[in-house]
């Protein structure tokens, strides 16, 4: 089958935002070629099981993201509402870069496979170990291995605010928990949340193919006693309090779900939010205790930040 690869020129901060007008324009997955990330991860001693260089050799010194389109009528009016959009950027107070939007043919067997040759077993917390299903990888005294196909549609599990994720569930997740994950993707923090000794897991995502990626994976690491996935909105699915809630998602979205997201927290209990960019964390901050909730914790890696608040009892 033929596709039409969309490559979007564009800065690490805009990544999200590009990536989700290509979603919303139909595409069924998305690279991120992004060498500050890069470049960053490779100055951190003992961060990397597997690099390679190749990765680096671009003309462009931002980001790139790539989407694929399959051929057929509508394919210009949807190129051009991506460019449109793209266009649209700076006014949510974002740097888009040089905003090029290119296409160019694409079978789907090459770009479907090509890109597991860089996805490699990686440890990204201190427990928990990243590991694609066709690889071999000796498990090591207490790690805990979440096995992982993304497939077309999600990222490896391996970018900075979904390390910063698991990071924190190590902290914060006991044999007694009751983990919310909000828009789980592949699925990967609701997995890791029930192999650190979660009670039990709900991940939810509005987008069925995220539900159906989340559903394959949990069932890869057996873990489908503990972890339900739904879709859908978490406000119309769950009626009850988790101890730790998780979103991996974006500031904007997180500083609207910080209106109500306390309802859904016990006493105590911990938000675990991510997907931050540097330039908003202290928006989101702000927001979080706007609505009753401290912030306890708040880590940054690259041009990422999570941050943790705690949902205190009335005294």
């Amino acid at each position: 089958m033929k596709w039409i690869e969309v490559k979007i020129k564009t800065t690490t901060e805009a990544v999200e935002a590009v990536s989700n007008i290509l979603y919303e324009s139909g595409v069924t997955g998305v690279v991120i070629e992004d060498p500050n990330d890069v470049y960053l991860k490779s100055k951190c001693e003992n961060e990397w099981d597997y690099f390679d260089e190749s990765i680096l050799l671009t003309d462009y010194e931002g980001a790139i993201v790539k989407g694929y389109l399959e051929e057929g009528e509508g394919l210009i009016d949807i190129v051009e509402l991506i460019k449109q959009n793209v266009e649209k950027i700076p006014t949510y107070n974002l740097d888009k870069g040089l905003g090029e939007v290119t296409t160019s043919e694409v079978y789907e067997e090459d770009w479907a496979n090509g890109w597991k040759k860089y996805y490699k077993p990686k440890k990204i917390g201190q427990k928990v170990v990243v590991k694609p299903t066709w690889e071999d990888y000796e498990k090591k005294d207490e790690e805990v291995i979440i096995e992982l196909d993304p497939g077309m549609a999600f990222g490896t599990g391996t970018h900075e605010t979904t390390m910063m994720c698991i990071q924190n569930l190590e902290r914060h997740v006991d044999e007694n928990s009751l983990v919310y994950d909000i828009g789980c993707g592949s699925g990967i923090l609701s997995i890791g949340a029930a192999k650190l000794g979660a009670k039990e897991v709900i991940a939810v995502d509005l987008d069925p193919v995220a539900v159906e990626s989340s559903k394959r994976n949990v069932e890869l690491n057996h873990v489908k006693d503990k972890v339900t996935v739904l879709e859908g909105n978490l406000m119309e699915l769950i009626d009850g309090k988790a101890h730790v809630v998780v979103a991996n998602i974006i500031a904007d979205i997180i500083i609207g779900l910080s209106d109500y997201i306390g309802k859904f927290i016990k006493d105590d209990g911990v938000f675990i939010s991510s997907g931050i960019i540097l330039d908003k964390v202290e928006e989101v901050k702000e927001a979080l205790m706007r609505n009753n909730l401290e912030i306890i914790r708040v880590d940054k890696q690259g041009e990422w930040a999570a941050i943790v608040s705690k949902k205190f009892g009335e005294k």
